[in-house]
């Protein structure tokens, strides 16, 4: 089987389309259901508008027969509200997805702020989404890393572009032993290539230097929730519409 995970942003184009319709199930990310929002929480480039974004899901839906399946990342106080999910469930609408996948920002951030929704948001989520709307989040990822032929490739591979704990690392590495992969990781800080960041005080490894703050540096004068809550989640709302 093909499965396809994107942005989604390219699918305006005839010719994207044409190339993911070979696919068993195409995964695309729908975070907002406003232009506003959307740049605000994906931050495209200026070309890669929301209007295209809907535009090209929407005709490769009618192109398309196989799954396809939406992933939404909901992130607190931002596209977690009533509001919110109900733009994100009208622009579905067309769209017509087998499956909405609720995700959870659990690992590090480009923003410290960002914080996952809560419980009450994913039940909100659910229930203004459907039936077809599931919670998706595995604390852990599964990564396959068979295809390298040392540690060090595959590992600086993966941290490069995906923050990873160094359980997931071990696990992915399996062919080699645990004190190899920790010795490889060490090696790679001890040069500058890799780096630690923490995310609810849990260590993730990415490549040096990374954008992804570490909390215990960042937190206390980090911009945002964290330090200026907005008085209502209506004002907030009404900000990205």
């Amino acid at each position: 089987p093909v499965a396809v995970i994107t942005n989604g942003s390219l699918l305006y184009l005839p010719e994207v389309r044409q190339d993911l319709v070979v696919a068993d199930a195409v995964m695309p990310s729908v975070d907002a259901g406003t232009p506003a929002l959307y740049r605000h929480i994906n931050r495209p480039h200026p070309q890669a508008t929301f209007a295209r974004l809907i535009e090209g899901l929407t005709a490769f839906r009618q192109e398309y027969s196989g799954k396809l399946w939406v992933e939404i990342m909901l992130i607190r106080d931002l596209n977690d509200t009533e509001t919110a999910l109900r733009d994100i469930a009208a622009v579905l609408r067309p769209i017509r997805p087998d499956q909405v996948h609720l995700n959870l920002p659990t690992r590090p951030p480009a923003e410290i702020w960002v914080q996952p929704a809560d419980e009450e948001g994913l039940m909100r989520a659910r229930a203004i989404l459907g039936d077809i709307a599931a919670v998706v989040h595995p604390a852990e990822g599964t990564f396959d890393l068979s295809g390298f032929d040392s540690p060090v490739a595959a590992i600086t591979s993966i941290i490069t572009r995906h923050p990873m704990s160094q359980a997931e690392l071990e696990r992915a590495l399996a062919r080699w032993t645990p004190g190899q992969v920790r010795q490889v990781l060490a090696d790679l800080e001890a040069s500058g290539q890799a780096q630690v960041v923490k995310r609810y005080g849990i260590p993730f490894w990415t490549a040096a230097p990374a954008h992804y703050p570490d909390e215990a540096h960042s937190l206390a004068a980090a911009p945002g929730p964290q330090r200026h809550r907005r008085a209502s989640r209506e004002k907030g709302e009404a900000r990205y519409r």
